[in-house]
């Protein structure tokens, strides 16, 4: 059975550059107006470009609103996590040719990243349990 696209739990490869914008400011802060969005994105758009964008993420089903006063108040609709593991991989299909391996060594060098060695023991706990779960 296929669930209805506006009330799906999504993940974001179909949103346009200002729609993941949007989505990142929802996700920082929880909840906001539209002109609390609308501050918290860069390049300024107007406050009618914002509204519209709602909508349509509402349409999609990653947001919803409810009314406080005379306001509305948007919070997102799929989970944060669900929402950081497309944008991680979006971001490895774009700057690391699809590899995870070679994101991880992005991190993981020294120049780039300091990581103390309580963060190192940490990340090779994390390896060895993923080794074991592919077994």
């Amino acid at each position: 059975m296929r669930i209805p696209r506006k009330t799906a739990a999504r993940t974001d490869p179909d949103l346009s550059r200002r729609e993941r914008q949007i989505m990142d400011v929802l996700f920082a802060r929880g909840r906001a107006t539209g002109q609390e969005i609308q501050e918290g994105l860069p390049d300024n758009p107007n406050y009618s470009s914002v509204r519209t964008i709602l909508r349509v993420l509402e349409r999609k089903g990653y947001v919803r609103h409810v009314e406080e006063g005379l306001k509305y108040v948007y919070q997102p609709t799929v989970p944060r996590e669900a929402a950081s593991r497309s944008a991680l991989q979006r971001i490895i299909r774009t700057f690391f040719d699809g590899s995870a391996k070679e994101a991880v060594a992005a991190l993981l060098d020294p120049a780039a990243f300091h990581l103390s060695e309580k963060e190192l023991s940490e990340l090779a706990r994390v390896i060895d349990r993923a080794k074991k779960e592919r077994k």
